[in-house]
């Protein structure tokens, strides 16, 4: 695994053992289809951050902060070395709490919050609803999802709509945009 784009790009990435890394392919895509929207983005949060390739690779491409949220103490030391690895660490905040803590105590709004949660976590479509009517999304902010296929989700959130939607093996992703018609 490794950032595969921008200022960090060919770097490598560690994983915790415990838990599925998003793949190269996945997080290409992820990026490409955001590109394609428009980009553009300065505050992320990455939920669910595992390795934080996610949120690494969106302040590889640019972002100017991005906060991550894990609640695994291994996961949280992995993110922590990445950052000091890629030279992000000074642009960077780790928590190391559940997501729903975290949306209740972050402050300030987000252009792209990224969630990448474990397939086998029951209740996904609620907590994309909480997100979705959190704070920490602005009119214009995207929130992308990456789920299991076999795990839908509704076109539409309270105030979030589906803009894509892409398969990619057992891997979906579904990017939404606050106030977008």
């Amino acid at each position: 695994m490794r950032v595969i784009a921008g200022e960090a790009k060919g770097k490598p990435l560690k994983a915790p053992k415990a838990i599925r890394p998003t793949t190269d392919l996945v997080k290409g895509a992820v990026f490409s289809m955001l590109e394609a929207l428009g980009g553009g983005w300065e505050r992320v949060l990455d939920l669910y951050s595992g390795s934080g390739a996610l949120g690494i690779e969106a302040l590889s491409r640019g972002a100017e902060w991005a906060d991550f949220v894990d609640r695994e103490p291994r996961s949280c030391s992995v993110i922590k070395d990445n950052l000091e690895k890629t030279g992000f660490k000074e642009r960077s905040h780790v928590y190391c709490c559940p997501v729903k803590r975290a949306l209740e105590f972050l402050e300030g709004d987000y252009d792209l919050v990224l969630m990448d949660p474990p397939y086998a976590m029951p209740g996904l479509e609620g907590l994309v609803g909480e997100v979705a009517l959190s704070p920490r999304l602005k009119k214009g902010s995207f929130l992308v999802v990456s789920h299991s296929s076999r795990t839908p989700l509704p076109h539409q959130f309270d105030g979030l709509a589906r803009l894509k939607e892409r398969q990619h093996g057992d891997t979906t992703i579904s990017i939404y945009q606050k106030g977008a018609p």
